[in-house]
C-alpha cells in the first residue's frame, strides 16, 4: 500500500516538474525570440496584448442595429457575441468545423440577429479536407490535427443568395484561406460594398509576406489603413 502511493507520488511529482521545465523552457524561448532575436511577429503581438487590442480595436468601429456584419471563421462565436452585444448589429457567422458551428447554433438560439452557416467563404465551392486543431483548424495546413472534410463556397455566390447589397464589416480569421478569400472580393467588385475590413493575416502559409504586400496594395485602391499589427492583426475602411 505504501509503496503504491510512494510511486503515485513520485509520478504526480514527476510529471509536475516535466510540465513546468517545458512551460520554463516555453516562457525562456519567447523571451529569447521577443528580446534577443526581436521577431517582428512577436513583437507585434507584444504591442497588441499591450493595447489591449481584442477588447478595444477589434470592437472600435461605426456600427449600430442596421449594420450587417460577417463573422468569416466564427470558431465558437465570441467575437460575433462581442460586436452585437455592443451595437445590436445583424451578424453572419460562417464557421465550416461542425462541432464549433453546433456551438455557435447553440449559443444563439434563441436570438434571431445572429445566423450560423455551417461552411466557410473563399474564392471557390466545395468540399476540402480540413486539419483540426481547435481555433488553429485549416484547410491550408498539412501537419497535425484530425482530418475532416468541410464545406467552403464562393463569398459571391453566398451574397447573392443572401440578397444582401452591402456589408458593414467583414471579420476574417481562416487560417491562411485570407489568401484566397480577399482577392476574391477585391477581383469581383465586393470590395467596394464592404465598409471595414477587419483580417489576420497568418505567415505559416508559404510566401506568406509577399502575398500580403500584395493584397495590401489592391487594398489600399478603395480603402485606408485604420490599424496594423503585422500578421495579428489589421483593419481597413472604405474610401
Amino acid at each position: 500500500m505504501c509503496i503504491s502511493l510512494y510511486a503515485k507520488c513520485y509520478l504526480a511529482a514527476k510529471k509536475f516538474v516535466i510540465k513546468s521545465f517545458q512551460r520554463l523552457v516555453k516562457k525562456l524561448t519567447f523571451i529569447y525570440q521577443l528580446y534577443i532575436l526581436r521577431d517582428p511577429f512577436l513583437i507585434n503581438v507584444k504591442r497588441w496584448f499591450n493595447d489591449a487590442g481584442d477588447d478595444t480595436l477589434r470592437l472600435d468601429y461605426r456600427l449600430d442595429e442596421t449594420s450587417i456584419v460577417f463573422d468569416v471563421g466564427g470558431y465558437l462565436c465570441d467575437y460575433a457575441d462581442a460586436i452585437h452585444k455592443k451595437f445590436g448589429c445583424r451578424v453572419y457567422v460562417f464557421e465550416p468545423v461542425p462541432l464549433f458551428y453546433d456551438k455557435c447554433v447553440k449559443r444563439f438560439s434563441h436570438n434571431p440577429s445572429v445566423t450560423c452557416f455551417n461552411y466557410g467563404l473563399s474564392s471557390t465551392s466545395g468540399w476540402f479536407e480540413m486539419r483540426l486543431d481547435d481555433n488553429s483548424s485549416s484547410f491550408k495546413t498539412t501537419e497535425g490535427g484530425i482530418i475532416q472534410e468541410a464545406q467552403i463556397r464562393a463569398i459571391s455566390n453566398v451574397i447573392s443568395e443572401l440578397e444582401i447589397t452591402h456589408i458593414d464589416l467583414i471579420k476574417i480569421n481562416i487560417e491562411g484561406g485570407e489568401f484566397d478569400l480577399l482577392p476574391a472580393i477585391i477581383n469581383s467588385g465586393l470590395i467596394n460594398h464592404i465598409k471595414y475590413i477587419q483580417v489576420q493575416f497568418h505567415n505559416f502559409i508559404t510566401h506568406a509576406v509577399e502575398n500580403r504586400l500584395a493584397i495590401r496594395k489592391l487594398l489600399e485602391k478603395t480603402h485606408h489603413e485604420m490599424w496594423n499589427y503585422e500578421f495579428v492583426w489589421e483593419s481597413w475602411e472604405l474610401l
